[in-house]
């Protein structure tokens, strides 16, 4: 029997209130036909692998495990190939690898794929020599190419995003169930182009030293850690295109509650994050751990409704909180989001994205992010939360396993000249396998636990 909350919700709800970033579809009998078939096609995940993210991001919560949210801004659909797949999954176990080496905890491996196929849009229109055209909002709305036929928001793209996101899902899960994330061989994740980052060394030794305290603890109880041998993963994107989500929304009896069985972790950006709007009433309805992007236009008022809103009962690991203010404003207002939320009384999993709110034009009027930036917000992030008496409880980047040339700095020093180099990403600059391996091994050194007896 539904509750008195879940018959005031249903997946159709959000419709009555205004819709954000939404694309507009001119047949609407094809777009209808199109929610139909997906609503019928099975889900891409479970409900309890969401049930299982929950307690782990409650952990979380209580600073027992650490989030690594990561992926590329946008994901493609030509992208959905084998070995783009794999070098993203690697780049994320092996970041994961030097996370729970430096911090002693576990880390919850979260991944924007498998669905980060929309992207918001400052402006619904483009003009380039005095023609306008839609924006391009990403492969499940239309395609990329500056025609009239190409920006036509098409709705079977969404059968084709569900399509993609499948199989990369499946995929992801062929490889860790084969033994791909086996800490016993972490050699498997090798992106070959490993060995010539200045990295290599230290690396190499988080490998050297997990694969001893594997031995060892395997010699002395004639046990295998048989808990190594898996690396649970799970996939998130920005629930953005609502027709899309609402069309995997399911109501499990069992549970008596709703799920977007699209993704593990839906979450909503700072564009759609209005209280009264379709995306906010959307995502409350859900039983999924839902995040939700803070940036500084987001008021100590406006933060506190949206927490009570979507984590009415105050549930542990429902609601994440990934700030994302950039490093010239992080210490003016993190703080006060942290004040608004705990006068709320409820509990969330705070996570730091470092890098939206840190994004510029480089002399070349390409986008690009500053590595130091970068840093420098997630280690303001990490002191403000401990002056204040909060927990930083993860990372969201944006990431690739190719070596790209999108974001500046790091330690092979990459200057704006270089971003023309091998500068792939269609929206937003993402860290390439280098830069990424690179921050794991700061935040891990910077925030390194102690070791016991000391």
């Amino acid at each position: 029997m539904k509750t008195p909350e879940h018959q005031a919700w249903n997946p159709t709800s959000w419709q009555t209130r205004p819709a954000q970033q939404q694309p507009i579809y001119r047949d609407a009998a094809a777009l209808a036909d199109v929610v139909a078939k997906l609503s019928r096609l099975p889900p891409i995940v479970v409900s309890w692998e969401v049930e299982r993210l929950s307690d782990e991001l409650a952990a979380a919560q209580r600073g027992e495990r650490f989030l690594l949210q990561g992926g590329d801004c946008a994901e493609s659909f030509e992208d959905c190939e084998s070995d783009k797949i794999a070098k993203r999954l690697k780049i994320l176990l092996q970041m994961s690898l030097v996370l729970t080496h430096g911090l002693k905890k576990p880390i919850i491996r979260v991944g924007r794929m498998a669905g980060q196929y929309a992207k918001p849009r400052s402006a619904d229109t483009e003009t380039r020599d005095g023609v306008t055209l839609p924006s391009y909002r990403g492969d499940i709305v239309n395609n990329a190419e500056f025609t009239p036929e190409a920006r036509e928001p098409d709705p079977q793209l969404l059968l084709r995003g569900y399509e993609r996101a499948a199989l990369t899902l499946n995929f992801i899960r062929a490889l860790i169930d084969g033994g791909f994330a086996d800490l016993h061989h972490p050699e498997y994740w090798d992106l070959g182009f490993v060995g010539h980052s200045p990295f290599k060394v230290e690396y190499e030794r988080i490998v050297a030293s997990v694969a001893d305290g594997l031995e060892f603890f395997e010699t002395i109880s004639s046990k295998e850690v048989h808990t190594a041998l898996r690396a649970d993963f799970y996939a998130s994107h920005e629930a953005l295109v609502l027709h899309y989500e609402q069309a995997q929304t399911r109501f499990i009896a069992r549970n008596n509650r709703w799920y977007n069985l699209s993704t593990h972790m839906p979450w909503i950006g700072m564009r759609t994050a209005q209280l009264d709007g379709a995306h906010v009433e959307y995502c409350r309805g859900i039983a999924n751990p839902v995040g939700v992007k803070v940036g500084t236009a987001m008021d100590a008022a406006w933060l506190q409704r949206l927490v009570t809103t979507l984590n009415p009962q105050n549930t542990p690991g429902k609601l994440t909180l990934i700030h994302r203010f950039g490093a010239k404003d992080i210490e003016s207002s993190l703080p006060k989001a942290i004040q608004a939320v705990r006068a709320t009384g409820h509990s969330v999993l705070w996570i730091c994205d470092p890098m939206h709110g840190n994004t510029e034009s480089s002399q070349s009027g390409l986008k690009t992010r500053r590595f130091e930036n970068i840093l420098r917000e997630l280690d303001l992030a990490t002191r403000i939360h401990q002056d204040l008496g909060s927990h930083l409880g993860g990372v969201h980047v944006e990431l690739t396993g190719e070596d790209v040339t999108e974001c500046t700095g790091g330690a092979r020093k990459l200057a704006d000249l270089d971003l023309q180099r091998a500068y792939k990403s269609t929206v937003d600059p993402r860290l390439n396998y280098e830069q990424s391996l690179e921050l794991a091994l700061l935040i891990a050194e910077r925030n390194r636990a102690p070791r016991r007896g000391r």
